[in-house]
């Protein structure tokens, strides 16, 4: 006797924890300070959904948003506008994105002029800590939105 029913699909086994699906957007001024809160509500945005302080995960999820937020804020501040910092969970990814106000000035990573200078290597950290990262102009007004993917199984 044969069926014409297919097999049940199991689903994927991994031992990477997964996540309900979650999600948080925000606001904040174009200001360090707002740079420096949008860092610290992630962070307990992430522990509130199972990463916990002082895990490998979190701490490299808080340090790819403050490199995002401080890139906002020093790249692409209007004053008077703030930037948006959107954080999701799906599956064993977290997905964040920060989005401000100045789509003319696009994300380029490029190498400092000097091993002593102390800025211009934030997205080279976020393209070495991200297993994806990139960015899209907004579609509702001016300005872009520079994305990172991060699977939960990360060093």
């Amino acid at each position: 006797m044969t069926s014409n029913s297919p097999l049940p699909v199991r689903p994927l086994r991994t031992n990477q924890p997964r996540f309900p699906r979650h999600h948080f957007s925000m606001r904040f001024s174009s200001t360090p300070r707002g740079a420096r809160l949008a860092r610290r509500l992630a962070g307990e945005r992430l522990d509130a959904w199972g990463v916990p302080y002082g895990s490998d995960t979190h701490d490299t999820v808080t340090l790819v948003v403050a490199e995002l937020s401080a890139n906002a804020v020093r790249h692409g501040r209007v004053p008077g506008r703030d930037f948006r910092l959107r954080l999701s969970t799906e599956g064993t990814a977290i997905r964040v994105e920060v989005t401000d106000t100045r789509g003319e000035r696009l994300p380029t990573p490029a190498e400092p002029a000097s091993g002593d200078q102390e800025d211009g290597r934030g997205l080279l950290l976020v393209a070495a800590l991200a297993d994806h990262w990139g960015w899209y102009p907004c579609a509702d007004g001016p300005g872009k939105t520079v994305w990172a993917v991060l699977g939960a199984g990360m060093p």
